[in-house]
């Protein structure tokens, strides 16, 4: 395909998403529809198995705030049970033969997998983070994890009719990214999650700035923004844009390894958080989800942009 092709090709794709019906893990929705529908259907599978266990638990902290410490052998059971299933409905496989004839088919490592759940038996058996580097490594299993298998999906090439692993590390290439989403994503949503019980600011950081985690919880319901808060926000910010530059480099290195379809994706997904990220006010912000979530027609139009600029 010529450069105008791929361009008129994704411009038609583009209309075709109704960018109001897309609202768990939107970014990553929104990159994959660029794949080929095999692709995108397999990371939906993979995402929707993902999602089910993440869901239980955050729920259930939703509810009752943390999990009762007689209730956590169950759920812990419940994780380890969910790494041993094999789903079979799914809208994408009329033949519904199941997740793990996409994990072969699509040569997917069961790392990511045993990671999320690694970090989701931690959500089971605690109530936030003590210090920041706690959080850096349980976002490894939450964020890293997730992240890789869009790259992998994103890494394959197909030849003879079967798929080839990535010509690069997948962990390697997603990680940058995926930290600098993850960060970005709990300053985004930080007033949603103190409504659900969940914190994801480490404790070491409220202390230091003379916070507790009631007064996060006062001020996600409309309390004053404190001077302290605002410079926990910014360490978060800060750190959010050291990885900025490194997601761009990991970027132009592995993008000669992938066809112009995943190259655009990886770009989508990046470019979406980074107007999020671009949204953060640390001196005037009020951090709330209204102020810090882009509209779907935003969404839409950093979206159109980044194709336009793409270059193949």
């Amino acid at each position: 395909m010529t450069a105008n092709s791929y361009r008129e090709l994704f411009i038609e794709i583009f209309n075709s998403i109704d960018f109001n019906k897309i609202i768990d893990h939107p970014n990553i929705l929104i990159a994959a529809n660029f794949w080929d529908e095999e692709r995108y259907c397999a990371a939906k599978k993979c995402y929707r198995f993902m999602r089910e266990i993440d869901d239980l638990i955050d729920n259930h902290k939703a509810n009752r705030r943390v999990i009762a410490e007689e209730e956590r052998t169950g759920f812990v059971a419940n994780v380890n049970e969910w790494l041993r299933t094999i789903p079979v409905r799914d809208d994408c496989n009329p033949e519904s033969d199941g997740l793990m004839n996409t994990i072969r088919k699509f040569r997917i490592p069961l790392w990511p997998l045993e990671s999320f759940a690694k970090s989701m038996i931690y959500d089971i058996n605690n109530d936030g983070f003590p210090d920041l580097k706690t959080f850096l490594e349980y976002a490894q299993g939450a964020s890293v994890a997730p992240a890789s298998i869009f790259v992998h999906l994103s890494g394959l090439t197909a030849q003879d009719g079967q798929y080839i692993e990535p010509a690069f590390n997948v962990r390697e290439a997603a990680s940058p990214c995926a930290i600098f989403s993850y960060l970005v994503h709990i300053i985004r949503d930080f007033q949603k999650d103190q409504f659900n019980n969940l914190n994801y600011f480490a404790d070491d950081l409220i202390f230091k700035n003379g916070l507790t985690r009631m007064d996060l919880n006062n001020i996600a319901k409309g309390g004053p923004v404190t001077p302290g808060f605002r410079n926990m926000i910014r360490e978060y910010y800060l750190l959010a844009g050291e990885y900025i530059e490194k997601t761009g480099d990991i970027i132009k290195r592995i993008r000669p390894l992938m066809g112009p379809r995943y190259q655009l994706s990886l770009e989508i997904i990046f470019d979406l958080y980074l107007m999020v990220y671009q949204r953060i006010d640390i001196e005037k912000g009020s951090f709330t989800s209204y102020e810090l979530n882009p509209t779907p027609e935003e969404t839409r139009s950093r979206v159109y942009e980044t194709i336009m600029k793409f270059r193949i």
